[in-house]
């Protein structure tokens, strides 16, 4: 089929059917090659590649905004069953002919980064993999159904998860111990069927890893996510360097809870009050005010940006509020096709969600950022990156929560948002360390890890070295499955390194900030305006920070945290 009758939108075709996206497949794969030609050929391919991918993000979005919907669930399954087997085979021929070029007598010299990123998928792909893959997104799918699909009698009314999980928020300690416990049972209703989903999840992996020739799924991961700059070791030298920073800091931070609270030791439904004498922030109701709230933030730090946010409002590209049978947790998705972003989160009015919106936000304007990039695969930065982008802007805004700015608070409010996500920063390092350290465990001993047992007992060892400051007696049951409680270690395996060390890159933006904010936001915009045309490395260094995660540079960070905390604290009444 010729591409001079390309569908013009993912609404004008079948996306669940193998036979739209074939003949262009075909066509590309068929199509003469010469140094003249070849430009326009990767054009036309990238253009196939955003659309099946654009179809793949709405088909998935639609999915997770009510996981009860039967038919959303069958186009999904049938994508991840029909399409996408038939493209990666399809996608592969693609990628073999494209590297079997010579750059220099076809002239893509300047595409080296491309050369490098597709060579290094081509050599991973096994077709007997592909029927296993399937396999894996079916298994992530159940977890996703399972888990957004709890839901309990609160008061005459059903809560679920995210609902229950605002409750934690109140300063009444007896509500939040019930809404704890609530949640408790939840969790450990579904633990025998999440343990069966994540075995056969292991097995699956672990097969997909011996097929592609590699040791274990871990080497497999490293490579599919291109962790070209970086290995297995520096991670663990990263949580050897947050045990030795991030954790006492956050027990600083949890010692400092408990006292304010005044309670012998800090309980699991303890740790996400604020401990103030004021009533707990609730800075918006409903969607709307969310949006323009967010809104006049971005105009503040940078009126394109604040554009960029308009246009996804203007074009309904945002999904803000939590309701029933809605899939768990926030995410930015990439429409490829038409270049566009779209979030969806949970939101209950709290101020997590106003940090979620301000992170997700982040993503999107990377997004809007490299849309200028003329091929689908210099627009897609690596995960790390993506992370600096999102967690930056968290900090980036923070300067505007007030309302004389046109966000959310008074400036005593403001103060103790502020106060709560520096102190989420150190506390989360160590929470990453736990997640990633897990995953390295478990998928270089698969034999082991099949035993949810194991699973348990090393997520608890984990969580007792990095997660000390907090009582759970009584309750070890739901300490130790932990990790089901985590979407990421079901559904996206390995992706949690990403945020640690992104978060690391951010404080660094920030740092800068509080010297220039205007430069630090322009910096920060053209690192993102690069897409994938450079290594992460220097990705980093175009936003003004060091791709490192050592101890001095941590303790430096930590120290920078801690200190303005103690600054915000004296404008507070804490």
């Amino acid at each position: 089929m010729p591409f001079s009758q390309f569908p013009t939108s993912v609404e004008h075709i079948e996306p669940t059917c193998w036979g739209t996206f074939q003949p262009y497949f075909t066509e590309l794969q068929e199509r003469e090659l010469t140094p003249v030609t070849v430009r326009q050929w990767l054009a036309d391919w990238s253009q196939l590649q955003a659309l099946f991918e654009e179809a793949g993000s709405l088909i998935y979005i639609h999915k997770s905004q009510d996981t009860a919907d039967k038919e959303k669930e069958q186009a999904f399954l049938d994508f991840i069953n029909h399409v996408i087997p038939s493209a990666k085979v399809a996608e592969q021929k693609l990628k073999e002919r494209f590297l079997s070029l010579d750059p220099v007598a076809y002239g893509l010299e300047d595409l080296g980064k491309i050369w490098r990123d597709l060579a290094n998928d081509a050599a991973l792909f096994r077709e007997e993999n592909v029927p296993l893959l399937t396999q894996t997104a079916e298994l992530e799918n159940e977890y996703d159904k399972v888990t957004g699909g709890m839901s309990a009698d609160w008061d005459g009314e059903a809560k679920n998860l995210n609902q229950l999980g605002a409750l934690l928020r109140e300063k009444d300690r007896a509500m939040r111990e019930r809404a704890w416990l609530t949640m408790r049972d939840l969790w450990l209703a579904a633990r025998s069927r999440l343990n069966e989903i994540y075995a056969d999840l292991l097995k699956l992996r672990h097969q997909v890893a011996l097929n592609a020739g590699l040791p274990d799924y871990r080497a497999y991961v490293f490579q599919q996510y291109r962790r070209y700059d970086y290995t297995p070791e520096d991670c663990l030298t990263f949580h050897e360097a947050i045990a030795a920073v991030a954790v006492p800091a956050a027990q600083r931070i949890y010692a400092k809870k408990r006292a304010r609270l005044g309670v012998e030791t800090l309980r699991p439904w303890d740790t996400q009050v604020d401990t103030s004498s004021a009533p707990p922030l609730r800075p918006y109701q409903g969607q709307d005010a969310l949006v323009q709230g967010s809104l006049d933030i971005f105009h503040r730090v940078d009126s394109e940006l604040a554009r960029q946010f308009a246009t996804m409002a203007e074009e309904e590209l945002l999904d803000l509020e939590t309701r029933a049978g809605k899939a768990l947790g926030g995410y930015c998705s990439t429409l490829s096709f038409r270049k566009r972003p779209f979030i969806f989160m949970n939101g209950v009015g709290q101020h997590e969600d106003v940090q979620t919106m301000l992170h997700e936000a982040g993503h999107a304007f990377h997004v809007f950022e490299t849309a200028d990039l003329p091929l689908i695969w210099q627009a897609e930065p690596p995960m790390e990156f993506c992370e600096v982008a999102s967690m930056s802007m968290e900090l980036l805004a923070a300067p505007y929560l007030t309302k004389d700015q046109g966000g959310f608070y008074t400036a005593e409010e403001a103060a103790r948002a502020r106060i709560e996500h520096l102190e989420g920063i150190i506390t989360f390092w160590p929470y990453m360390a736990v997640v990633d350290a897990f995953q390295h465990w478990v998928y270089t001993h698969p034999d082991e890890a099949l035993d949810s047992a194991n699973c348990d007992a090393t997520w608890d060892a984990l969580w007792q070295r990095f997660m000390p400051g907090v009582d759970w007696a009584g309750y070890e049951a739901m300490r130790e499955t932990g990790w089901h409680r985590k979407l990421h270690i079901f559904g996206v395996p390995f992706y949690y390194i990403e945020y640690g060390m992104a978060q690391v890159g951010a404080v660094q933006v920030w740092r800068n900030s509080l010297v220039d904010q205007a430069t630090a936001v322009k910096n920060y915009r053209h690192a993102l305006s690069l897409g994938s045309t450079v290594p992460l490395p220097e990705l980093f260094a175009a936003a003004g920070a060091e791709f490192r995660f050592d101890e001095p540079m941590l303790r430096e960070l930590v120290e920078l945290v801690e200190g303005t905390i103690a600054r915000l604290e004296g404008e507070t009444a804490v």
